[in-house]
């Protein structure tokens, strides 16, 4: 994966004595920067280079402080202290301590002694808007409160939370990382004029940042299982294809050149496929009409043999699965007519379900197909970091959800589901396998997240002994896409790891006039973007990782950094409580990755072996710079810039715009779970409904009736004014 912009003072941190994460702070209490690291010294001086610049008050504040948190990560089992569920009769960790309910987490029983501070645990056990919600009217009992990014941005603006900008010089750790990653800072700028110009109104929270974040999953067993070996494909027994109703997307003749990744990963070539020569994969099975299995997979050896040149040899299955893989839509409808087809040699049923999602009934993950179909029809705005928009060469805001290219992608997403290609209980939520697609041996591919789902490797599948079976991230797929300079052939992501939509703030009317406690809430702030807190709150506290005689941390390479490596009795742990989920375990029972910054580098750790191996080739051929993705600046081809998670409309803007009720996060293209999404249902059904009969229609009515065009005007008004925020601090 990507190298992160981490300050290069976290390797220093890391090889630094574990002992640097025990120091306390000086008796009566100071502010995180004034902690016994040396890196952090170098990470202050660095923004404090002037010498004739007057040196920031520091963040003092008494001993024993005591901030008050209606914080944590959308249930009871994820707050920074145990609840009973977890807890039960008590519960000892690796670290050898046993824990009871009401007691906080290891890393924020860390975090009291590091920052000479008491947390005293409020949280509700709420996802971030229902937390919210519960204390928006009671905001004086508080001192830190979750809330989704957009809410605390309109909330802040309207004097409820504090202005954390106005203390960046005496937050050295968190202003540096606000000036490493530019699309953060202007993520979190909550107002772009009058007196509260550069407002910041929460801290940001990473699932990793900067890189990528999504891919397509698949049971590479079968497809080798198809495609692999000499001569013609038999089976004993195989199904008709369906009724053709996809249509080709790719040429139909001529020649497209795509750069790949070499097969051993060493650099980059460029690969031919040879429309002339071989025809178009659909358009010549639709001209066959339906057909067995066998000759659907024949028909496919074929085709790759000769679009290719003989590039991919016997070893076809590496135009889909492999580290020089070049697979484009077309060519996996094809697959997945061939797989659905052939379910009796795969998995020795009647059925197979190509394309589906973790949960097919819950609108949280069914969303993750029409992700996919911007990847696969080269569709900007379907996976942003705020709703639909994205920005355009032109650097202007655009929305996905009124623009024809998006409904041409979706409307081919529902050709897939009209034949077949697309799980039933996608189609149909009340069909039974939803969610279990991979243990019953039912599921060939989905879009999801690496590391939860590849070690369903060694939950799920390979029951009872078996051995082969393989189910892994393969490369993203090769579309034609515009970026200002021409349409291309060439593979892009919009998943792209950036500020997430949830956030923590400081109460205005909780911290009060008490110095004490609004400078240790800025102080945990600070310490959590600091190069020891972003250890402290990825991995716990130290007793988790592995260490040297010496004391110092045991490491390993991480997208070019040094991380440390988790200790032995940890991965057991993680593996008994969590099932190997490195995110539920840390948030779970060791109180971490509830907010601020994640690393990658620990739950890399956890991934599966079958998971590392994809993951392995998508990092290489971001690092060779044949996955194009957004960017966490403001890009010299605005394209690629990754669309703030928020941006800084003025009340009378958000209070506008909450009157567009179909556009909200409630409304006809929610992503929350029981919520409806109007994609999903195109996908599924096709189109229907007044308003909503075609694609046309649709568009008309998002515009127009539900107010898109306003939408957009207010939401580009507020851009450009942030861009030119970001012009006139940048000079």
């Amino acid at each position: 994966m990507k190298t992160s912009k981490i300050a290069a003072s976290v390797m220093a941190a890391v090889l630094a004595s574990a002992t640097l994460l025990t120091g306390c702070n000086a008796p009566g209490g100071t502010s995180s920067t004034s902690s016994t690291s040396s890196s952090k010294s170098e990470s202050t001086s660095s923004t404090e280079s002037s010498s004739s610049a007057p040196e920031a008050p520091k963040l003092e504040y008494a001993a024993g402080t005591v901030l008050r948190m209606a914080t944590g990560y959308n249930s009871p089992k994820t707050g920074i202290a145990f609840d009973a569920e977890t807890a039960g009769s008590g519960i000892t960790l690796a670290n050898g301590k046993t824990y009871n309910t009401g007691d906080l987490k290891p890393t924020w029983q860390e975090l009291e002694k590091l920052l000479n501070v008491k947390f005293e645990n409020l949280y509700q056990g709420n996802n971030s808007t229902k937390e919210w919600d519960y204390w928006k009217e009671r905001l004086n009992e508080v001192d830190m409160v979750s809330g989704t990014a957009s809410t605390l941005t309109e909330n802040g603006t309207a004097g409820k939370l504090v202005n954390i900008a106005e203390y960046l010089d005496s937050m050295p750790n968190f202003k540096a990382y606000l000036e490493k990653n530019p699309i953060v800072r202007l993520s979190i700028t909550g107002s772009t004029t009058g007196a509260s110009k550069g407002a910041i109104y929460f801290s940001p929270y990473f699932d990793g940042v900067n890189d990528i974040e999504r891919m397509p999953l698949m049971r590479v067993d079968w497809v080798q299982k198809l495609l692999d070996g000499e001569g013609e494909f038999t089976a004993a027994a195989s199904a008709n294809t369906k009724t053709p109703v996809y249509t080709p997307y790719m040429p139909t003749s001529g020649k497209v050149e795509v750069d790949v990744v070499k097969k051993d990963g060493s650099g980059v070539e460029k690969v031919t496929k040879d429309y002339d020569k071989a025809g178009n994969i659909v358009a010549k099975m639709n001209d066959a009409g339906s057909m067995s299995g066998v000759e659907a997979v024949n028909m496919l050896r074929k085709y790759i043999d000769e679009a290719y040149g003989g590039y991919y040899g016997t070893t076809r299955s590496d135009l889909f699965c492999g580290q020089n893989a070049a697979w484009d839509v077309d060519e996996l409808v094809a697959l997945l007519r061939c797989v659905t087809a052939n379910a009796k040699t795969l998995n020795g049923t009647d059925e197979i379900n190509g394309l589906f999602s973790r949960e097919d009934n819950n609108t949280q993950r069914r969303v993750d197909l029409f992700r996919f179909a911007g990847s696969l029809f080269g569709v900007r705005g379907l996976e942003s970091r705020q709703d639909y928009l994205y920005v355009g060469n032109d650097n202007k805001l655009h929305d996905a959800r009124q623009e024809a290219a998006t409904y041409d992608a979706i409307q081919k997403m529902n050709d897939m589901a009209a034949e077949g290609l697309i799980a039933k209980s996608y189609i149909d939520t009340a069909e039974v396998n939803s969610g279990k697609q991979l243990e019953t041996d039912l599921g060939f591919m989905s879009y999801d997240y690496n590391q939860t789902q590849t070690l369903l490797n060694k939950t799920k599948l390979n029951k009872d002994g078996q051995e082969g079976e393989k189910y892994m991230a393969v490369m993203v797929p090769v579309a034609k896409w515009n970026d200002g300079t021409g349409d291309k052939y060439m593979r892009f992501t919009e998943s792209w790891r950036s500020v997430k939509t949830d956030g923590w703030a400081i109460s205005k009317a909780g911290v009060g006039d008490d110095k004490n406690k609004l400078n240790a809430a800025l102080s945990l702030i600070d310490y959590a973007y600091s190069p020891e807190g972003q250890i402290l709150m990825s991995y716990g506290p130290k007793e988790f990782i592995k260490t040297k005689a010496d004391g110092s941390y045991e490491t390993f390479n991480f997208n070019g950094e040094q991380w440390p490596v988790i200790a032995d009795a940890t991965e057991a742990e993680l593996w008994e409580k969590a099932g190997g989920n490195y995110t539920n375990y840390a948030r779970m029972y060791l109180g971490s990755t509830l907010s601020f910054v994640k690393s990658q580098a620990f739950e890399y750790q956890c991934t599966h072996a079958v998971g590392k191996e994809g993951a392995g080739y998508i990092s290489t051929a971001i690092g060779l710079g044949t996955i194009k993705h957004p960017e966490l600046a403001l890009a010299d081809n605005a394209w690629y810039t990754s669309v703030p998670t928020v941006l800084p409309n003025s009340k009378v803007e958000n209070d506008q715009i909450a009157t567009f009720a179909e556009l909200s996060t409630k409304g006809k293209f929610s992503q929350s779970k029981g919520g409806e999404n109007l994609f999903c249902d195109i996908i599924a059904k096709g189109f229907s409904g007044e308003g909503t009969a075609s694609a046309a229609d649709t568009i008309k009515t998002v515009s127009e009736t539900w107010k898109g065009a306003q939408y957009l005007q207010l939401k580009q008004l507020a851009w450009q004014r942030l861009v030119d925020y970001y012009k006139d601090i940048n000079g």
